[in-house]
């Protein structure tokens, strides 16, 4: 089942951010199905989080998708190289936003290994956030796109929650942020 629009509403970053680990990330690109079970996210706190892209209130042309009502993807361009896809939370003009760091495949992994370039499934198939988009076929072309569509969406994984350990981190990346980087807003699935 598809989440519904109300999951990404809500006022809590951090909790839609652990939550939405288990759950399943799924495109449709060029006609190709491909799920993922989201085991590693980072959730970042809009105006107030020196971590965020929006830090300050900041509005651009690539951050504007992210002051959207929750429940549209936020894709960017990492060093020119990898697209990053982030899940827009909380009411419009809020700019929360939650990066999907690493990812499992439930469905379509050789069409996932295609397009990483494996041979087979690994570890490293989707370890990472870049790792993520390229394999579900996820670009800057759907940045705004609602979670709901044809081509994205996530839905429930199946994955009961009594079964899951789920260990806090530190975010990934953003020493730049000072104290902001040290908060405990990384959560890592292990099943």
């Amino acid at each position: 089942m598809i989440l519904a629009k109300s999951f990404y509403t809500r006022d809590d970053v951090l909790a839609i951010s652990r939550e939405l680990l288990g759950k399943r990330l799924c495109t449709r690109i060029n006609g190709g199905l491909a799920k993922a079970i989201i085991t590693e996210t980072e959730a970042y706190a809009g105006v107030d989080d020196r971590a965020s892209h929006a830090f300050g209130g900041r509005r651009t042309a690539r951050t504007e998708p992210m002051f959207a009502e929750g429940g549209v993807a936020y894709v960017y361009l990492c060093y020119g190289i990898h697209h990053l896809f982030n899940v827009v939370t909380n009411v419009e003009g809020t700019p929360d936003a939650v990066l999907i760091r690493a990812a499992i495949p439930a469905e379509g992994e050789k069409l996932m290994q295609r397009r990483r370039g494996k041979t087979k499934a690994d570890r490293t198939l989707m370890a990472g956030p870049g790792s993520v988009s390229q394999a579900l076929g996820i670009t800057t072309c759907l940045t705004g796109a609602s979670l709901q569509s044809d081509r994205i969406w996530i839905e429930d994984g199946g994955v009961d929650p009594d079964s899951m350990t789920i260990t806090t981190g530190t975010r990934v990346g953003v020493a730049y942020a000072g104290e902001d980087a040290a908060r405990p807003y990384r959560f890592i699935l292990t099943l």
